[in-house]
């Protein structure tokens, strides 16, 4: 199967449907949500069909017609750039709501580590004290920062073009609370070995490891859509 910007048209091996080849060959092509791309790779799939149905009932071969409909839509290298775009904004907005949901899971959980219950005279609840400081910071900054770009991307998009490098600023909002919920992680673990409520600590912490599993495998999907080539807007026949 020839990867993206190598196609040259459908390229059904011998006795492949060449519509199946071709959807095949753009959902290869294309990075994103897999129900967004399922669904977005399916509609230029049915349209293509209707197109080559169009084309078959003038008279003409089945080939022929598939060949006519290819060049109506164009190539999947011609195609691929315009849908990725809809897909990496679908992308970025799957990891902004990831980020919206689990970054305020910070607060929470470093509310438990500089509880006084924990020790109240030791180095570890002093350590998570100025930890939490400046992670409840990042936690905010994350929530807002992703609400703004669930809102630029969905509502607002009506009305205003999508800045764009949205999705790349969204990756990295992404990684940075990731990164902020593997530290949450490893202080929560530390603190559940030395705290006298560590059995409470160490479900915090079982917990942000979840979330930060969640936040990173998004994010790192994110910065890969964020990086390939997009322009316009998916052609659909």
């Amino acid at each position: 199967m020839s990867g993206p910007g190598t196609s040259t048209g459908p390229g059904p091996g011998p006795g492949a449907d060449p519509l199946e080849a071709y959807a095949a060959e753009l959902a290869a092509a294309l990075h994103g949500p897999a129900r967004a791309k399922a669904r977005l790779v399916e509609e230029i799939r049915g349209g293509l069909a209707d197109t080559a149905d169009a084309h078959a009932e003038r008279g003409g071969s089945y080939p022929d017609a598939i060949l006519a409909a290819v060049r109506e839509f164009g190539t999947v290298e011609e195609l691929a750039p315009s849908c990725q775009r809809e897909l990496t904004l679908a992308q970025a907005r799957h990891t902004a709501r990831a980020v919206a949901l689990t970054a305020p899971f910070l607060l929470a959980c470093w509310y438990l580590a500089a509880t006084p219950a924990a020790d109240p005279a030791g180095p570890v609840t002093r350590t998570a004290q100025l930890l939490a400081a400046h992670l409840a910071g990042v936690a905010i900054a994350a929530t807002l920062l992703s609400a703004a770009a669930l809102a630029v991307t969905g509502t607002l998009a009506r009305r205003l073009p999508t800045p764009p490098r949205l999705p790349l600023l969204v990756a990295w909002t992404g990684t940075t609370a990731g990164v902020a919920l593997a530290v949450t992680t490893l202080a929560l673990a530390v603190a559940s070995a030395l705290a006298t409520n560590w059995p409470l600590l160490a479900c915090a912490g079982a917990l942000a490891a979840a979330s930060h599993a969640v936040v990173a495998t998004s994010a790192r999907a994110c910065r890969r859509c964020a990086r390939l080539p997009v322009t316009g807007t998916p052609r659909l026949g």
